[in-house]
């Protein structure tokens, strides 16, 4: 059964669907493009057909029977085809200047509160913070080499010791996990994804590492012994499927201050630390910010806006 269903859908520009309903799958195109959708009712990260299986005359995940006539159908059709958006707006916003680690932590908590609670728009806030350690829930003790050095603060988030400094973009992470199939490891995934292909503005050649947590970059010199520098850390947390926390990415920060730790808890030679600046690229932070966010949009499938620094 085809049915042909006219009306500008929400967040798109597109004025026409075709919806197919065949072999108890519902399929619809947008324009000449084709999109999909998981089994959750989330679009894919790089899919390009929305697909909805139907199960025993329900859409997953969204609670829905299509039964009747054709008229009847077709009316079912297009109001859940209406509800078929891409994801919302996310605020952009970009710190000035470095902010408190207590101060960005609450305002966290409280956006990712707002997100689920309230309706709050999504963000992705930017900043730099103070020369710091931060714990995740698996920190060692033995771990932290120079507790005197800088201050030091429990997050929260997963993961062990990491530093923030001036230097080094935070990206702070305010998303709804919940709209993105509820799915941890293809977010953790995409947040990885995300860093690799803003590194790739730089003809930088990262990537992810079984067993270390973060993006890589392979320094071993021909003939030599293996080396392999982190240059973006990743650590989230969750709370009713809001995220908060982030991702972290070396522009220039001194590399120095990293060795008050244990980076992760790896401790094992042919593993450190790098920058864009330490790789030869003097990167300027704006530079970076805007390869974060052509990079966003493309990984997460979802427009940005810029917004003013909530701290």
């Amino acid at each position: 059964m085809q049915i042909n269903v006219w009306g500008q859908l929400r967040g798109s520009q597109t004025q026409y669907r075709k919806i197919y309903i065949q072999n108890n799958m519902l399929s619809f195109f947008i324009g000449a493009a084709e999109r999909t959708r998981t089994s959750t009712g989330c679009p894919t990260a790089t899919s390009t057909l929305r697909v909805y299986q139907f199960r025993h005359g329900r859409t997953p995940g969204r609670g829905r029977h299509i039964r009747g006539t054709g008229t009847i159908v077709k009316r079912k059709v297009f109001a859940i085809c209406s509800d078929m958006t891409d994801y919302a707006t996310v605020e952009w916003a970009i710190s000035p200047q470095p902010v408190a680690y207590e101060a960005a932590h609450a305002f966290m908590e409280a956006r990712a509160r707002a997100i689920r609670e309230d309706g709050a728009a999504e963000l992705i806030w930017l900043l730099e913070h103070p020369p710091l350690y931060t714990a995740g829930t698996s920190a060692k003790p033995v771990d932290l080499r120079a507790p005197e050095r800088f201050p030091v603060f429990k997050a929260g988030r997963g993961g062990e010791y990491t530093y923030h400094g001036p230097g080094q973009r935070v990206a702070y992470v305010m998303l709804d996990v919940a709209e993105r199939g509820r799915d941890v490891r293809a977010f953790v995934a995409n947040l990885e994804r995300w860093i690799i292909t803003a590194l790739k503005s730089f003809n930088i050649d990262a990537d992810v590492r079984d067993g270390r947590v973060g993006v890589w970059v392979d320094r071993t010199q021909p003939g030599g012994a293996l080396r392999e520098d982190k240059i973006a850390a990743i650590g989230i947390r969750l709370k009713r499927w809001v995220s908060f926390h982030g991702i972290s990415l070396n522009v220039e920060p001194d590399l120095e201050h990293f060795s008050g730790i244990t980076p992760c808890g790896i401790d094992d030679p042919r593993y450190g630390v790098t920058s864009l600046v330490d790789l030869g690229l003097p990167v300027a932070m704006s530079d970076a910010d805007e390869a974060l966010k052509q990079a966003f949009e493309t990984v997460f499938e979802a427009p940005t806006v810029p917004v003013s620094a909530p701290v």
